[in-house]
Parts: C-alpha cells; sequence; structure tokens
C-alpha cells in the first residue's frame, strides 16, 4: 500500500498529477481542491488512496491527510464511488461538506452534479454521528465536536434549541466556536453563540 509518494510534479491539470519520484512518474487523479494547492508547486508530497478493480488500477492524489480521510469516508457511503467522491470535493471544500453534513443541508450535497436527493440524504445519514465524532480528518485536527467536546457541544446545542434557534444554525455556529476554542465551557459557547445567531 502506497500512503504517498513524494518528488517533482512534472504534469497537473484540473484532473490529475503526475509525480517523479526518483525517475518513476506517479499517475493520480486528484480534486480541484488538491489542484488549487499544487498547481503552483513543483515539490510536493501526494497522499495516495488505491484503487483495484478487475479491469483497471488507480491512484486518487490528495494534497492533504484531510482531504484523503474524507473522500475514504465518502466512498464508504452506499452509491457514493469514487468519481463522484471526487465530484464532491471538486464541488465544495473539506469544510462545507463536513459542516453540510452536521447541519442536514441536503440542499447543499443535492447540489453536487450526480447527486440526487436520495444519496444526498444517504450522506448525511451515514456520516453524519461519525463526522461529529472526528472520523473523515486527518489525526490531529481538530474539526467539529472531537471527542472531549461532545457532551459540552451537545449539551450547549440543546439549550440553544430550547431558546428558539433552529438546530442546523445552532450546530454550525457551535461547530465554528469550537474550532476557535477547544476548551470552550457550556457557559461560554452559548454566550458566544447568542452573539453570532
Amino acid at each position: 500500500m502506497i500512503d504517498y509518494v513524494k518528488g517533482k510534479i512534472v504534469e497537473i491539470t484540473p484532473n490529475d498529477v503526475v509525480v517523479d519520484v526518483n525517475g518513476i512518474g506517479f499517475h493520480a487523479q486528484i480534486s480541484l481542491q488538491t489542484f488549487s494547492k499544487l498547481e503552483k508547486v513543483q515539490d510536493a508530497k501526494v497522499y495516495m488512496h488505491h484503487v483495484l478493480r478487475e479491469d483497471e488500477e488507480l491512484f486518487y492524489g490528495f494534497a492533504d491527510k484531510d482531504e484523503r480521510e474524507l473522500f475514504r469516508l465518502l466512498i464508504g457511503v452506499s452509491g457514493i464511488g469514487v468519481g463522484t467522491a471526487r465530484l464532491m470535493l471538486s464541488s465544495l471544500t473539506c469544510d462545507e461538506i463536513r459542516d453540510a453534513i452536521i447541519s442536514d443541508n441536503v440542499t447543499r450535497i443535492k447540489g453536487v452534479k450526480g447527486i440526487g436527493l436520495k444519496s444526498a440524504q444517504r450522506v448525511i445519514l451515514e456520516l453524519k454521528d461519525k463526522i461529529l465524532k472526528g472520523e473523515g480528518t486527518a489525526e490531529g485536527s481538530a474539526v467539529l465536536f472531537n471527542a472531549p467536546n461532545n457532551a459540552v457541544a451537545e449539551e450547549a446545542t440543546t439549550a440553544l434549541v430550547m431558546l428558539g434557534f433552529t438546530k442546523a444554525n445552532v450546530t454550525k455556529v457551535v461547530s465554528a466556536i469550537l474550532k476557535e476554542q477547544p476548551t470552550a465551557t457550556i457557559e461560554s459557547i452559548i454566550k458566544l453563540a447568542l452573539k453570532k445567531l
């Protein structure tokens, strides 16, 4: 299993990249997100995901582990293949995808070409809990409600919903607060959220 390749970018388009590693050219399909991060660099570390099919062998490349982990989470959803997952990562940023999932924003996900209503609902249904637990992110990146903050975030969210705010808006705001202040208390989350809602 190839985890990553590190070398000189010899070819790059919005769809794929070729990285020369000691005279061996590794070809990988990429998203627009990865393209925008790699298009102006000469030397790069590209994280790989290997797909082996009966008739072909493909590599998908990512500029960082975070995008690769989200890609792996997306292709784990029934009905979402590697092509659709790559299209999602080309249409939306990783944070936008995670925010849409945790805020039940079916319209945002459905806005990606090739994703219908049922597929968008399935993505949210199958991934919401995983995303809230911090899955689908690179290790060490504090995104959304990571495990220690789960209880604090849930209590703050419940309190704000009881005050009459919609759960989708509350979840988004609480996530943003916890990204900036991972150790925030329930009281401080509620006070900050009230200013933003």
